[in-house]
């Protein structure tokens, strides 16, 4: 049987198939170089899992304090042995990619400091952590005081002003890797270091928090290997594989991970509690899966730009850009256009497929936001899924796809809505 009879029965035409098939015929150099970063990673976390000796035993269920959890204090050996760190910690108890930034910058920002963010405002969430946007228990409420610099029109780093807004004040610098709900680049890894670099010569006792959400497993290499004191990061995105069920990670030097345990538990627990309830199979497995699963969701952002491209949308990054997160935005022009896009998506879905997206006021966001994802695990945006806030330039964002071959079909579902929409005709 040919793919045309294959995608028809699932509402694929062969008009939008045709366009998508000659798209992807000129991405065969692009995946082959996503394969090899993928073995690379791939390698480096089975490397890790054999030091730590991984068996059986690392799979049991603890309950109650958690108290002598082998299998959770061996994964975060393994986590920081992958990242390249003194310490790491991976707790179902941190709730998000949120919950996991807010407990790094609380336990490591005291009254009277100061954070900066060298690269323009937060993700929105954030806002209402740091207090840009009032909060109860805001960093702001507890007299922590927020400084930032905007970045320069061409989305790079304006260090000179940078330089100016450190002072004796300055505590801690957080750098957010991806683009989150903006249509900047996403940074590299290397400009990450640079930037790093640049700041700890200004003041050398800062420390640099890095929000690596999307962006695991996308390079060979990390932010924790270029000088980052954190790095911090979801496990329902990538680094949990798609197994994941909840949890985050902080990984780092010795003394921050250290404070970030006494937050999320207590002061004098730290580390020691936490039961993880049966869920290590999934944190362990998903870990070990999350290079190839990342590198779907990869193919599934190349192919996105590349066939947005092709029919006159702005795409950020380019469809020849190299990447550094998994996040593909599309400039889709009004409205009506990012509720079909969504749509499709939806429609590609295997959980909730019959779903209609439709605009709602999020908490923790200031505008309307759509959101389209069919995941096994609720919210995980590892999972093919798409969203965006409904404000100019009515930008919607892709990612994720634990297969290729679901982010292609949820793709080709997404033009397909379109055009059926009346939006554009091929």
């Amino acid at each position: 049987m040919s793919l045309t009879n294959i995608y028809a029965p699932l509402g694929i035409s062969d008009a939008v198939f045709a366009l998508g098939e000659e798209v992807l015929a000129s991405l065969t150099a692009r995946f082959e170089a996503i394969d090899r970063t993928a073995e690379a990673n791939q390698l480096k976390v089975i490397a890790s899992m054999q030091k730590n000796r991984v068996n059986a035993t690392h799979f049991a269920a603890t309950t109650g304090y958690g108290y002598n959890d082998f299998g959770r204090d061996n994964l975060e050996k393994v986590y920081a042995d992958v990242f390249h760190t003194e310490a790491a910690l991976v707790r179902p108890q941190i709730t998000c990619g949120t919950h996991a930034l807010t407990v790094a910058l609380s336990a490591n920002l005291l009254p009277g400091d100061e954070l900066l963010s060298p690269a323009g405002g937060p993700y929105d969430t954030l806002e209402e952590v740091i207090g840009i946007r009032p909060s109860p228990c805001s960093l702001k409420e507890y007299g922590v005081s927020y400084r930032q610099v905007d970045l320069l029109p061409d989305g790079t780093f304006d260090y000179e002003a940078i330089s100016k807004a450190i002072t004796p004040k300055t505590k801690l610098v957080t750098i957010q890797r991806s683009k989150g709900y903006k249509t900047r680049p996403t940074f590299s890894v290397r400009q990450i270091g640079e930037l790093i670099a640049f700041c700890k010569a200004v003041k050398p006792d800062l420390i640099v928090m890095v929000d690596n959400c999307y962006g695991e497993f996308v390079e060979e290499i990390e932010p924790s290997d270029v000088g980052a004191d954190m790095t911090v990061g979801s496990l329902i995105k990538n680094p949990g594989g798609g197994l994941a069920p909840i949890g985050g990670y902080i990984v780092g030097t010795e003394a921050c991970v250290s404070r970030c345990a006494f937050r999320l538990s207590a002061p004098g627990l730290g580390q020691e509690v936490g039961a993880n309830l049966g869920i290590m199979p999934a944190f362990y497995q998903g870990f070990f899966l999350a290079p190839t699963v990342t590198a779907s969701a990869l193919k599934g952002a190349v192919f996105a730009a590349n066939l947005y491209e092709r029919l006159g949308y702005r795409v950020i990054p380019t469809g020849s850009e190299s990447r550094h997160d998994i996040i593909q935005a599309v400039e889709l022009g009004s409205r009506e256009a990012m509720v079909a896009f969504c749509r499709g998506i939806q429609a590609a879905a295997p959980v909730d497929s019959y779903v209609t997206p439709e605009p709602w006021a999020m908490p923790g966001y200031d505008s309307e936001v759509i959101m389209a994802a069919g995941a096994f695990v609720q919210g995980s945006s590892i999972e093919l899924s798409a969203d965006g806030p409904i404000r100019e330039p009515y930008a919607v964002y892709f990612q994720g796809g634990l297969t290729w071959y679901h982010a292609k079909l949820g793709i080709l579902m997404s033009l397909q809505k379109m055009v059926e929409a009346g939006l554009l005709s091929l």
